[in-house]
């Protein structure tokens, strides 16, 4: 019986361990491409913001994005953020075309709010410029993120100039969490 146990235990804790959660302080060098054609790195020298996402829980993102520190928005040579949108089921070529269109128009929306922002700080820069998100349809950003796609999918994630995990989020931060995550680095 004991032996049983603990072979239902080794089945159950195994597949965890292949979508085990990133560790802070650990080294990740993802990257990415967006939905323009911009790559993307948590190790390039810019301290990130990553939200990793499905449609269900877009509007959480955009929580976080209202969140980020103003230091941040006057400083995109240091400090970025992007999302991740990770897609449940593969889709065709065409239908793929569609929806990377249909999230540059939402980017396109997204940075009209953002450069409002932009304005009353009186940062001179087109905000559009600083809006990333990355289709993922095939699942190879979640893997690179140690993630699996659920439907509860979200994450933030603050990766350092180097790639080093900084804090982690399965919900969305506060205000200050998220800025005192961002000045760690």
């Amino acid at each position: 019986m004991k032996s049983f146990v603990l072979a239902a235990g080794a089945i159950c804790i195994l597949p965890l361990s292949i979508f085990a959660d990133l560790e802070v302080g650990k080294i990740y060098r993802i990257s990415l491409t967006d939905v323009d054609g911009n790559s993307l790195s948590t190790a390039d020298g810019h301290t990130s913001v990553l939200i990793l996402t499905n449609q269900a829980n877009i509007e959480r993102a955009h929580v976080v994005a209202d969140r980020i520190p103003d230091f941040c928005l006057a400083n995109p040579a240091n400090y970025r953020m992007f999302t991740v949108l990770a897609f449940e089921k593969k889709h065709s070529s065409p239908v793929q075309a569609i929806v990377r269109s249909l999230i540059r128009r939402r980017l396109d929306s997204e940075a009209k709010r953002l450069q409002t922002r932009y304005d009353n700080a009186k940062i001179n820069r087109t905000a559009r410029g600083d809006v990333f998100a990355v289709a993922d349809f095939e699942g190879t950003a979640t893997a690179q993120l140690d993630t699996k796609w659920e439907a509860n999918l979200f994450r933030v994630l603050v990766f350092g100039k180097n790639g080093g995990l900084l804090k982690r989020w399965n919900d969305v931060p506060t205000a200050e969490e998220l800025a005192a995550a961002l000045k760690r680095d």
